[in-house]
């Protein structure tokens, strides 16, 4: 049988003497502070390695008291301070080893984005001082949402205008107001400078992204509510919970093409 971890939780009396619950048992407890919680979320965060419960001998679920005070620090992590997944995981390896962390003050929603929350390759830039608030790291304003301008998104491509102008014309990446470039569009014109190497060609891709506006509008289906939402902290929750369903939906895009290239006749 897998052992839970204690997340850095408290261990009291009442998670040493409390017996194991089921996820829904687990949804009803934090849905007194977290209302907007549901098991697929309890279920994301396990995928995520952020919550370990120990499982029956027939697979099913079943937590500790200690896992729902970790479940609830991740939920407030996200909640109040707007922290992606990976930094709360950090936090909570580092709980776990004994260490002191140090929580960020709240945040603003559009902080809560983080552009580089993406494979090593995709994020390197982030590092640098120019993408963070004028202090630098240790300032006040914390880091923002990191931009390059035409040259630096080349150079990360290793493309050259003629092959940019044809991506912006299929409209696989834009330019923000300013000109400039975000994580994102970095992101796809790597994706798309690599595979236009195997022979795909821009006018292949628009299915592609046709696939992912569908995709995108499913998403913003399940959080328009929580942006109407009276409660401010439902509502700020949105960002997150976007980014949750859209990591599923990229999963599943993958799998599905995966699936079916096995199932095509070879």
């Amino acid at each position: 049988m897998l052992q839970s971890r204690s997340g850095g939780a408290r261990r009291g009396t009442a998670a040493a003497k409390s017996a194991p619950m089921s996820i829904g048992a687990v949804l009803n407890l934090l849905r007194d502070e977290f209302p907007e919680v549901t098991i697929s979320k309890i279920r994301f965060l396990e995928s995520e390695g952020l919550v370990e419960p120990q499982r029956t001998p027939s697979g099913y679920r079943k937590f500790t008291a200690a896992d729902v005070e970790r479940l609830s620090r991740v939920l407030r992590l996200q909640r109040d301070h707007y922290l992606p997944l990976r930094v709360i995981k950090e936090q909570l390896d580092a709980l776990d080893r004994g260490e002191e962390v140090a929580l960020p003050g709240p945040a603003r929603p559009s902080e809560a984005i983080d552009p580089f929350d993406a494979p090593e390759g995709d994020r390197a830039s982030a590092a640098s001082p120019a993408h963070h608030g004028t202090d630098g790291p240790a300032g006040t304003e914390g880091p923002r949402a990191a931009r390059v301008g035409r040259a630096e998104l080349l150079a990360a491509a290793e493309a050259d205008e003629e092959q940019l102008a044809e991506w912006e014309s299929y409209g696989l990446i834009r330019p923000g107001g300013d000109g400039g470039y975000d994580a994102e569009a970095v992101a796809i014109a790597r994706i798309v400078a690599d595979l236009g190497r195997h022979g795909l060609e821009p006018r292949h891709l628009r299915v592609v992204k046709a696939s992912a506006e569908r995709e995108a509008g499913l998403v913003e289906q399940v959080v328009a509510p929580l942006r109407r939402h009276r409660n401010p902290q439902t509502r700020a929750h949105a960002e997150t919970t976007a980014r949750e369903l859209a990591t599923l939906a990229v999963r599943l895009h993958a799998a599905l093409v995966q699936s079916a290239l096995k199932a095509r006749p070879r």
